[in-house]
């Protein structure tokens, strides 16, 4: 085989035959130790930066909203304990930019036991004493009736002790914002044509327009508020969603292990029907549009919308969601017949990881596992984010609403009265403005943030790398073991685990640290992009768009790179370069092989996936949108029934990834360590093939039987 031999020396050389070996090596001593010693040291320093943060932060501040002098709305055991509402005495100035820059509007801010229900300017109230008493629920504390002939409205106003007048108001993330009404298009505010703002009477319009500017954001907050009241109507029938998902994905992986080769086909026909079905109801719906009014408007002309069942009302929707649709299929459909030839190696393949993840039944629990420890570095690094953004002191700064040569610069609210800013800006306040500081640890509380990141990422892909290498483990010595069970291990799940945490714990970390410094390059990527995207060129835009792609790319060679070496580690106990080399080595000598047959493998696991998601995305559809009569009923009422069936869609795909990948990486091991059979083997009596019966039938390969014994 001179072309062979050429090949191999340009890609490494082919594994040798050994007799004594019989699977995942037992004998092996500790790889990446360094590495292994800077994880275990960076977590400590993670778990300091922990401690830290939690003496340090007050989970209040972002719990509860700060009025104007620092004070919780709503906290129990203080003054504020039952207003735990924050109103805004002009709520205009929440349009200013600064609100970007120093998250807090720079008007007069206090707590409120109830935001307004109705117009009213404080001039109106002055003349009543009714309401008035209704009206100073929304002034600073000491505002008494009497004050209205001692002062006037006017210095009340000049004072900042009132606010110039009341908009009916709803309260949303414990915040009261305009609750604006209209008819045909024109917002209205009460029944007024005019108010005073204490400079003088002004027409109502100006207000309307203040308003609308303000509540640009009030909108997209009060979509936000609408998806979470459908969350709390339908979070028990999503999670029956997600049950279904999670039966319905067991079931398919019990069909698998008895009858992969019928469940392959199932899949297949399935998917195209469903697909197909999707394709005739987006028609059908786009048919039943026409001549409909307004139904012929454009997604361009239309706009953003709120309500986002208006798009359902137009053609153009469901004739672009039939058209992704019909490509997808498509698409499908010319892969399955190109790779025909090849799907019955892989339904051979599929068999096999049937049978292995019948003998390693363990396995099929293991991601629950990995969700726990992933769940645990979720949960610890958003509440040290959490407390590490609240670990910054109230800042007061200077509020006016004349030319003041102190405007926005830092002052103490407890001496403000007396001080010279106060004397040279009389109608200057002093109001809460943000948290910060100026100590050496507030300056580096965002290196303490980005470390926080880092050290998320790390821990998440330690903890699926060590899942990986352990089902590789599993997995390999089922495929080695000569009689099968006999020759495994009595628990393979916790043989693996255990060689993996006492031998491997460095290069496990050293895999995934390569990773999450390219995922983190990508995080800041993605934020250097939002920061430059008004100020950028298109010399400037190009190049980001390309170094995001590119490391993109490089993120899905790494994570392909990672998956094949901790399989390498697990049979042979190497180090992470060294396992790194061998499997690359080892896949590019058997590049056909990787493209027509582990691809097609991978192909048929996402099929089986899209078509659970499918079913169950079908059945959520039918469900909250009220198609199906029998469910009229019993569908909750929401604003947005997309908003749960996406929940289910996403949520049942994580659930069938979950469950098939266990199927994934017992296929990748598997084939693998079928590549190593088909070098280190030859099929003699003295080199016997240790694949399947089947798969030696798919492939051709046959074992030769021993020679009979001489007479």
């Amino acid at each position: 085989m001179p072309e062979e031999e050429g090949y191999y020396g340009k890609h490494g050389e082919p594994r040798r035959y050994d007799p004594t070996f019989k699977g995942p090596l037992h004998n092996r001593g500790c790889t990446d130790i360094v590495c292994c010693i800077l994880f275990i040291l960076a977590i400590v320093a993670y778990v300091g930066v922990g401690i830290l943060a939690w003496s340090q932060g007050d989970p209040r501040k972002v719990i509860y909203p700060t009025d104007s002098r620092g004070q919780f709305c709503g906290h129990a055991g203080t003054p504020q304990e039952k207003k735990p509402l924050l109103f805004y005495f002009n709520i205009m100035k929440c349009a200013s930019p600064m609100v970007l820059l120093e998250f807090q509007c720079p008007t007069t801010q206090i707590c409120v036991e109830k935001c307004p229900d109705k117009f009213m300017t404080l001039f109106k109230a002055s003349v009543n004493k009714q309401d008035f008493e209704y009206y100073k629920n929304f002034c600073k504390e000491g505002v008494t009736w009497s004050m209205i002939p001692q002062k006037g409205v006017p210095q009340i106003l000049k004072e900042g002790l009132c606010p110039a007048m009341l908009t009916p108001s709803k309260p949303f993330t414990r915040r009261c914002f305009p609750a604006l009404g209209g008819k045909g298009g024109v917002i209205t505010v009460g029944n007024e044509t005019k108010f005073d703002d204490g400079s003088g009477m002004r027409d109502a319009k100006d207000l309307v327009d203040g308003v609308k500017n303000a509540t640009v954001v009030i909108e997209a907050r009060q979509v936000v508020m609408k998806i979470f009241e459908d969350y709390t109507k339908s979070w028990y029938w999503i999670l029956i969603g997600l049950v279904i998902a999670m039966l319905t994905s067991l079931l398919f992986i019990v069909l698998l292990r008895f009858l992969a080769g019928i469940m392959v086909w199932v899949i297949i026909v399935m998917v195209i029907l469903v697909i197909g079905y999707g394709i005739f109801h987006c028609y059908m719906e786009y048919a039943s549009l026409k001549g409909e009014p307004g139904s012929d408007v454009t997604l361009q002309d239309l706009g953003f919308q709120t309500d986002f069942a208006v798009y359902l009302q137009i053609r153009q929707t469901w004739l672009a969601f039939m058209i992704i649709l019909a490509i997808v299929e498509v698409i499908i459909i010319l892969l399955l017949i190109f790779l025909r030839k090849r799907i019955l190696i892989a339904i051979a393949l599929i068999k096999e990881a049937s049978r292995a993840v019948a003998h390693v039944m363990s396995s099929l629990f293991y991601p629950l596992f990995t969700f726990v420890l992933l769940a645990m570095v979720i949960a610890y690094w958003a509440v040290t984010a959490v407390f590490l953004s609240t670990s910054n002191e109230p800042i007061y700064k200077v509020f006016n609403e004349t030319l003041c040569e102190h405007s926005r610069k830092t002052c103490e609210p407890a001496n403000f009265t007396t001080s010279e800013m106060k004397t040279e800006c009389p109608d200057a306040e002093c109001l809460f403005a943000f948290y910060g500081g100026e100590t050496v640890y507030h300056k580096y509380l965002i290196g303490l943030q980005f470390y926080n990141v880092f050290l998320f990422f790390w821990c998440a892909n330690f903890v699926t790398a060590l899942g990986q290498m352990t089902l590789a483990g599993a997995f390999a010595s089922y495929y080695w073991a000569f009689v099968k069970p006999d020759d495994m291990p009595a628990f393979p799940i916790f043989s693996s685990l255990g060689r993996a945490l006492r031998y491997h714990t460095g290069t496990l970390a050293f895999g995934s640290l390569i990773l999450s410094i390219v995922q983190i390059i990508r995080v800041l990527l993605e934020y250097l992009d939002h920061k430059l995207q008004g100020a950028q060129n298109k010399c400037a835009k190009f190049c980001l768009c390309c170094l995001k792609c590119c490391f993109w790319c490089l993120e899905k060679f790494i994570k392909f790179l990672n998956r094949n070496a901790y399989i390498m580690v697990a049979i042979y106990g190497k180090n992470f370069c060294t396992s790194a080399k061998n499997a690359f080595f080892l896949l590019m000598r058997n590049m056909i092989r990787v493209a027509v047959l582990d691809k097609v493998t991978d192909f048929l696991l996402f099929l089986g996936k899209l078509l659970i998601v499918g079913l169950v995305g079908i059945f959520a559809f039918f469900f909250f949108s009220g198609r199906v009569k029998a469910f009229e009923d019993t569908a909750p009422n929401l604003h947005y029934y997309w908003v749960p069936i996406l929940t289910v869609v996403v949520g049942s795909y994580l659930i069938a990834h979950g469950f098939f990948s266990v199927y994934a990486m017992c296929v990748d091991t598997l084939f693998l360590c079928f590549l190593e059979d088909l070098e280190r083997n030859d099929g003699s009596a003295e080199r016997p093939y240790q694949m399947s019966e089947s798969l030696r039938q798919v492939l051709n390969k046959k074992n030769k039987p021993e020679p009979a014994p001489a007479e």
